[in-house]
């Protein structure tokens, strides 16, 4: 299965480079390139990406506008992947924090850039514990979703949680926690629909920014 990838970077030569690694890949293909925020949208529902590679600072429209557009207006929406210069900026978390599903810093090794994709394609969230849980405590503002106190989480629910903030995948947290993927996929599902939360970063993020983790 071919995955499809759009970029949204403001600077050519940016754009030339994660083409040239994409397109190496057999399983991923750009379908479309973004020189600002403000084109990413008409070019999501032209081209129907699985994932869209998205700069922050952008002159005109940046990516955090740009996400919230796709996720508010898109039926579909392709996961966002957020390229970034330094992975303490407040404006990755903000892009967290309206829907991106993860973040890559843009001097990483090109094996790490392909597999991020493929991880964010795949469903799941692309996770660095540290790192958000030191975004959470600089630039958190009130936990998103519901209050986990209120939310009435089972036991085993509060512990896969746990483990999906340690950046744990679902095979990982099945592994540990000794039941079935279907199982761990069914206690997420119920997660994300307690905490109101969009998707696994959304979660991760309400249970740092409440202090659950």
């Amino acid at each position: 299965m071919t995955r499809r990838v759009l970029l949204a970077d403001d600077e050519p030569l940016i754009r030339i480079g994660l083409r040239a690694v994409i397109d190496a890949e057999p399983d991923l293909e750009v379908v479309a390139e973004a020189d600002d925020g403000a084109a990413v949208l008409p070019l999501v529902r032209m081209s129907a990406p699985d994932v869209v590679l998205m700069d922050i600072r952008m002159p005109l429209v940046d990516g955090i506008q740009a996400t919230r557009q796709i996720l508010a207006t898109v039926p579909h929406p392709p996961k966002i992947l957020v390229v970034t210069t330094f992975e303490s900026d407040e404006n990755v978390y903000a892009a967290l924090r309206a829907g991106a599903q993860g973040f890559v810093l843009k001097r990483a090794r090109p094996q790490e850039i392909v597999g991020a994709i493929r991880v964010v394609a795949d469903g799941d969230s692309l996770l660095f514990p540290a790192a958000i849980r030191a975004l959470a405590g600089r630039f958190g503002g009130g936990a998103t979703g519901a209050p986990l106190a209120e939310a009435g989480l089972t036991q085993r629910e509060a512990d896969v949680l746990r483990l999906m903030a340690r950046g744990r995948s679902n095979t990982e947290i099945a592994g540990e926690l000794f039941v079935g993927v279907q199982t761990v996929k069914t206690h997420v599902g119920n997660i994300l629909t307690k905490l109101a939360a969009r998707d696994r970063t959304q979660a991760v993020i309400a249970a740092y920014e409440s202090g659950f983790v």
